[in-house]
């Protein structure tokens, strides 16, 4: 009996979990294209009067014409919107969510193609299969409108002492003295530390002052 109600409390809470992650129809950041700052890697800045983030790598998308481009991010060192700032950090544009001292916690947002994907693959039954020289199968997609909702990821980077560390515990112990090392040991096995969570990240970032 015991082992069944742990069961049914883990499924709750996994059922929980998932349905706690963000979905989305957009595609954008925006929900309209608005005018930006784009400074390149020569220090030039160019006015774009239509410009957005794409979600899907989170990277700079802008209008020629009637369609939407996808801008070479190579030669990208910032867009900067009424309303924020983004930074390209590896090959993600994204914006400081807050400072500690000289320090700061930056986030990107994407779509997660592999849950999507696998959300959309999860409910595909199959009905008939055949077992004859070659194998064939019928299926049916019991999706609901919902599914097809895309589902979003926070991608965290922290600055620290000037440099571009992902929030990881494996990136960011590489670019720590031994001292701040077991820090970061410290902090990561707390039980309401998360790597996902902007709250804990913060901390973090303040305890390694």
């Amino acid at each position: 009996m015991n082992k069944a109600i742990n069961l049914f409390i883990i499924m709750i809470l996994a059922a929980q979990t998932v349905g706690a992650q963000i979905r989305t129809t957009k595609l954008t950041a925006y929900k309209q294209f608005k005018p930006s700052i784009i400074t390149l890697k020569d220090g030039r800045q160019l006015k774009q009067p239509l410009t957005n983030i794409f979600l899907k790598n989170s990277s700079l998308l802008y209008m020629n014409g009637v369609n939407s481009m996808e801008a070479n991010m190579d030669n990208i060192v910032s867009v900067k919107f009424d309303d924020r700032t983004y930074i390209k950090i590896d090959s993600l544009l994204c914006y400081q969510v807050d400072t500690i001292g000289n320090d700061a916690l930056f986030r990107a947002t994407v779509i997660d193609l592999v849950a999507y994907k696998q959300q959309l693959k999860n409910n595909q039954v199959i009905t008939n299969m055949d077992l004859g020289d070659q194998i064939s199968t019928t299926t049916i997609d019991i999706s609901s409108e919902d599914d097809y909702l895309f589902p979003l990821i926070d991608i965290y980077y922290f600055r620290y002492k000037g440099k571009f560390v992902r929030s990881h515990e494996r990136n960011l112990g590489r670019a720590l003295p031994k001292d701040k090392q077991r820090m970061l040991k410290t902090f990561v096995n707390m039980p309401d530390f998360s790597w996902t969570d902007e709250q804990s990240l913060l901390r973090l970032l303040k305890a390694l002052q």
